[in-house]
């Protein structure tokens, strides 16, 4: 198990992030500087709506602190790879997912650890552990922006290449995700067990709340329809692999994985249970 959070879960994350970059190109950072208005109020959407409404959630369902922590944990989360694909599957507009993704992932390594600092202080109390913001932003770093950075990199400066290891990094980027989704649920299985109901319902109206959040500040933006599917996905779709990897950061590995990633791991499947019929929806419109 230890060797599985010290080792596969960083790797996993990293791994991830790298398949992302490789997809990526320089023009979609720059894509900002001429779409700014749909960019601001799909970052609007994510850095600062989310989180609220993960606090409403767990506030309304009266979560227990670690479950209301990793609830949070969550929501500072980009969306990472998952949003871009399903961005495509709506035929949404996924230019500009691809820029939301990019920039907001590496602003992450700012926003992430200051965020999470608080709310492990809100909700834990003295039961919080000691958390670097520091500490954190570095370990972000190391296994988010660095690999985004690298696949950029690597698909400017070698595209062929770029584009050869981009399937298989996306195998095995899976491969790793669902092992650890699953090892986090088994390593926290009575705590599983015991919150499903509760639990569960509040991912399911917090997934479906910010998916129709998305949509309808976009509509309210004055954006087309395209964007407007988009900005949906990119503020309702979250990288549950970084919520799981940020709570054995949060709490180190010696109890093996903590509670906090149990939100993220629970998400990490239901969110397909509600995405795909949105997504269907989205197509017939």
């Amino acid at each position: 198990m230890d060797l599985l959070i010290n080792v596969g879960l960083p790797l996993s994350l990293a791994i991830i992030m790298l398949s992302l970059g490789v997809g990526l190109h320089v023009a979609d950072f720059r894509r900002v500087l001429t779409r700014g208005y749909p960019f601001a109020i799909g970052a609007l959407s994510q850095v600062v709506l989310l989180p609220i409404a993960a606090f409403i959630t767990v506030k309304l369902f009266a979560l227990p602190p670690e479950i209301a922590v990793g609830f949070m944990l969550l929501s500072f989360c980009p969306g990472g790879v998952t949003s871009n694909i399903l961005s495509k599957l709506a035929k949404g507009d996924v230019a500009l997912s691809v820029s939301l993704t990019a920039v907001i992932s590496l602003l992450s390594m700012v926003t992430v650890p200051i965020l999470a600092a608080w709310s492990i202080n809100h909700f834990m109390g003295e039961d919080a552990p000691e958390v670097s913001i520091t500490g954190l932003a570095i370990a972000l770093f190391l296994i988010t922006t660095l690999p985004v950075a690298i696949g950029v990199s690597l698909r400017h400066f070698a595209p062929t290449f770029a584009e050869r290891i981009d399937a298989p990094l996306s195998k095995v980027a899976t491969v790793l995700f669902v092992l650890i989704v699953l090892a986090a649920l088994a390593g926290n299985w009575q705590l599983f067990i015991d919150n499903l109901g509760i639990m569960g319902a509040g991912l399911v109206t917090l997934n479906i709340a910010l998916l129709a959040i998305g949509l309808r500040l976009a509509r309210a933006a004055k954006l087309s329809w395209n964007e407007s599917k988009t900005i949906s996905i990119e503020t309702g779709i979250q990288n549950s692999t970084l919520g799981i990897t940020l709570a054995a950061l949060i709490t180190g590995t010696e109890s093996g994985f903590s509670p906090l990633a149990l939100p993220s791991a629970v998400y990490g499947i239901m969110m397909y249970v509600v995405a795909l019929p949105y997504i269907a929806w989205l197509r017939s419109r």
